[in-house]
Formats: structure tokens, sequence, C-alpha cells
């Protein structure tokens, strides 16, 4: 089954883990203090990234998690909004690329 993927840019990490843990019912399935969050449930697959480069509350990207998808792919849609899609295994390996410490497995 597919998951809707969403990635938001957040100014407060500490604050937005907080919030959306309430608002999911669960803490999200890794984390990286200061810099990064990602929740996955049956229905869809959220992260969040702490980054100065995009306002806060901004859409990072779209995408699916497809556990068909043999690679990950992005392109762009009309109105200029990135989709990716990825396995989680693409996805945990980019997390373990960036944060090494995550030891991250889906």
């Amino acid at each position: 089954m597919r998951r809707l993927h969403i990635s938001i840019s957040t100014d407060n990490i500490e604050a937005t883990i907080e919030d959306y843990s309430r608002r999911l019912g669960t803490a999200p399935c890794s984390s990286i203090p200061g810099q990064y969050a990602l929740w996955r449930t049956e229905a869809f697959n959220l992260s969040i990234r702490q980054d100065p480069a995009i306002p806060p509350g901004s859409l990072r990207h779209l995408g699916w998690e497809d556990p068909t998808a043999t690679d990950f792919t992005q392109d762009t849609d009309v109105n200029g909004i990135a989709w990716e899609r990825f396995a989680a295994r693409h996805q945990a390996d980019e997390i373990n690329a960036l944060w090494p410490e995550a030891s991250y497995e889906p």
C-alpha cells in the first residue's frame, strides 16, 4: 500500500515534534535533535525539517512511499511542487546518509 508523503519546514523542531506527536497520538519513529523528525502511519508518511532556507510551515515537497519503488525518484508537477517516490528503505538510506547517528531502520 502506498502512503502519502508530506514534508514541511519548521523553525522550532522541538515544539513541532511535541505538537505533532500529540495530534498524531504517537512519537516520531525517527528524530534528529534540532533538525528532523519522521512519522510513519498506515495512511501517510510525514517528515519535518528545520530548514532556515524555507519559511516555517511551508511545504518542502510531497510524494509517495511506495513499496514497489525500485529507486528514489523525484519530479515536479505543474504547480512547481516537487514529488518524490521511494520505498521505505530509500528513505532510511537518505536519513542515515545525512545523519549517521540516526541508525534508522523502517
